[in-house]
């Protein structure tokens, strides 16, 4: 590890600290937070479960926005991203926030104030995650606190005093340093700009690890190293690594591709690229069908959001995989792309089987493409698990209904957990298409719900409950879209208020 000098082309850069650390000689799979722990000597961010889920690892990145004005940072799990993926970006650990005299950061302080910190060990990581609420929300309300804090556990049960004090955080002064202000610093913003890779310089050449910044250069390094490895948030990826302990062949990386970071609404819909985070995702597509809102609220955390993309979790497969049903039921299609090559699947016949999909060798996922919904069509989303947060689904479902002049013109039920990929009860849409929109038609659909799918029995639910609650899904969505019903109801009306992990 080396500091400040001209910016070496080769290896990995990025910032730390008000500071230029330049890397090199690590594997291409070494995560940031075994950089921090073991070379940079950063203790202070924990490792618990090395797969994402409990949150004491997390620590905030920064990104400089495109035209270069500004940084946005976000809380990631540093156990399972890759070290290269950090080139040219901003790391804050929680050692960056104390001030050289000693004075606490407000996150740090409110913590001690209100007793939030037990044990300890996971108190790093609800420090960092609370930094990124600060830095973009000047006064948290409590619920605000809770949705921040949906990635982080407590084996010490101390969620009260810990939310007390992320919602305490308009009572502190700013600090000099990671203050709202001080964090968008030209300092910070001069040094992003130094080491970020200009167009006429080639994609990082990291040994096992290639960063190409357009679709053309993909392309190439996926012809130059058949067999070579996709990657883009690495949320799955990454425990291939940190839970398998396996070897993994050269990686090819698309999260520099700025034209696959991009939303876009054209005539046909939305369109949106394959390295477009989670947290962007969801935010587009909950803006255009705000009934995927309790969806997105509950599909993973903030850090997984936003190290994980859309197509990623498109790409995976799991038969589980919450994004699926909505998107197959708004009617998704991928667009794919092979050397000059592309073509367009619907999502809905994209997967062969159990994480198996269409992809041929050498094609890979461009966007996925939604079209606009028709005028009328009553949506819904729902997911059942033992957690609110962050929780795999034992089933997820997502509707999508027309009704007119008293019959059903169009049907449309996705189910996932149900079967070996997320798929269309095709029997039970048959059921209700001409039909009144009446019990007894659910009733009917309900039924065939049993010619549709033959779920299995593991350790999140039986079969039976599978089939029952599936059947529930169906029969809530028609009681929230009856005339006898005086308003829609949701799952959290039945909930009494939550704490961050209820």
């Amino acid at each position: 590890m080396t500091r400040p000098g001209p910016p070496d082309p080769g290896p990995i850069r990025f910032v730390l600290d008000g500071e230029v650390v330049s890397c090199a000689g690590l594997p291409a799979t070494t995560t940031v937070l075994d950089y921090l722990r073991t070379v940079a000597g950063r203790t202070g961010t924990k490792e618990g479960c090395a797969e994402g889920d409990c949150g004491a690892c997390t620590i905030v990145l920064g990104e400089l926005a495109e035209d270069g004005s500004s940084i946005s940072y976000h809380p990631i799990n540093s156990c399972i991203r890759f070290l290269p993926t950090v080139d040219g970006k901003e790391l804050v650990t929680v050692e960056s926030l104390q001030a050289k005299d000693g004075t606490l950061h407000p996150v740090q302080q409110a913590l001690v104030d209100h007793h939030g910190s037990q044990c300890g060990f996971c108190t790093p990581g609800f420090v960092m995650s609370l930094l990124a609420l600060y830095l973009r929300q000047a006064c948290p309300a409590r619920q605000e606190v809770v949705a921040a804090l949906a990635g982080n556990l407590c084996r010490c049960t101390g969620y009260r005093p810990i939310i007390d004090a992320g919602s305490s955080l308009a009572t502190y002064p700013e600090p000099a340093r990671w203050s709202r202000q001080g964090a968008y610093s030209r300092t910070h913003i001069e040094l992003l700009r130094r080491i970020r890779r200009g167009a006429g310089e080639p994609a990082l050449p990291f040994p096992g690890f290639v960063a190409p910044r357009t679709v053309d250069e993909l392309v190439s390094a996926l012809e130059a190293g058949p067999g070579s490895l996709l990657l883009a948030g690495g949320t799955d990826i990454g425990l291939w690594t940190t839970q398998q302990l396996r070897e993994l062949p050269a990686i090819v990386y698309l999260g520099e591709i700025t034209e696959l970071r991009q939303i876009r609404e054209t005539d046909e819909g939305l369109w949106i690229g394959a390295g477009v985070s989670l947290t962007r995702a969801w935010a587009a597509l909950t803006r255009k069908h705000p009934a995927l809102t309790e969806q997105a609220q509950r599909f993973a955390s903030p850090p997984i959001c936003n190290s994980g993309t859309l197509c990623g979790n498109i790409v995976t497969g799991s038969p589980i995989g919450d994004s699926l049903p909505p998107l197959m039921v708004l009617g998704a299609e991928l667009e794919l792309r092979c050397g000059a090559r592309t073509r367009r699947v619907p999502l809905e016949s994209f997967y062969r089987g159990y994480r198996s999909n269409d992809l041929g060798p050498g094609e890979f996922v461009v966007a996925v493409r939604l079209p606009h919904a028709a005028g009328g069509t009553w949506l819904a989303s729902y997911k059942l698990a033992k957690r609110f947060d962050q929780d795999i689904s034992a089933v997820s479902a997502a509707f999508a209904v027309r009704v007119g002049k008293g019959q059903i013109t169009s049907a449309r039920l996705v189910f996932g957990g149900l079967a070996a990929v997320p798929a269309r009860a095709m029997h039970a849409e048959q059921a209700l298409l001409g039909q009144p929109w009446s019990p007894a038609t659910i009733g009917a659909a309900i039924a065939a719900l049993a010619h549709d799918f033959t779920p299995l029995t593991d350790m999140r639910a039986s079969r039976e409950y599978r089939l029952q609650a599936a059947s529930n899904l169906l029969r809530r969505f028609y009681l929230e879209r009856s005339p006898l019903s005086p308003s829609p109801l949701r799952l959290t009306d039945c909930l009494p208020e939550r704490e961050a992990r209820g």
